[in-house]
């Protein structure tokens, strides 16, 4: 019943809760049921884990703000309170250990340039 996450730790002082929501919403598809790119499973669902009950009300309210910008429903399940687990050591920064490999230049350095970008 797991699902691969991301856990982000920021400082409120330096960003919101509500840009790092933005930004979910823009690094991946969050209207493919249990599916990223050409990864398939209950595993790659689209989750919101929220710390705390104003995160998750944070999360919903930002889930229906994004709705406008897709053509799908959106899936997304938002949870509170869910315990993380860290992968692997061969998953942890792969990307800036494996920057060739071809899943990297083709998945995750376009998602890195748009964020970098500021086109999202």
């Amino acid at each position: 019943g797991h699902a691969e996450v991301v856990e982000i730790t920021f400082d409120p002082a330096q960003t919101s809760y509500e840009k790092v929501l933005d930004l979910f919403w823009d690094a991946h598809d969050p209207t493919t049921l249990n599916r990223q790119g050409g990864d398939s499973g209950t595993q790659y669902r689209s989750i919101i884990i929220a710390q705390n009950p104003e995160q998750k009300a944070a999360a919903g309210k930002s889930k229906d703000a994004a709705k406008s910008k897709f053509r799908q429903p959106i899936v997304t399940e938002i949870v509170e309170g869910k315990e993380f687990y860290p992968a692997e050591a061969h998953h942890q920064d792969f990307y800036e250990r494996n920057p060739n490999y071809p899943y990297s230049r083709a998945v995750i350095a376009p998602k890195l340039e748009k964020l970098k970008s500021g086109s999202h």
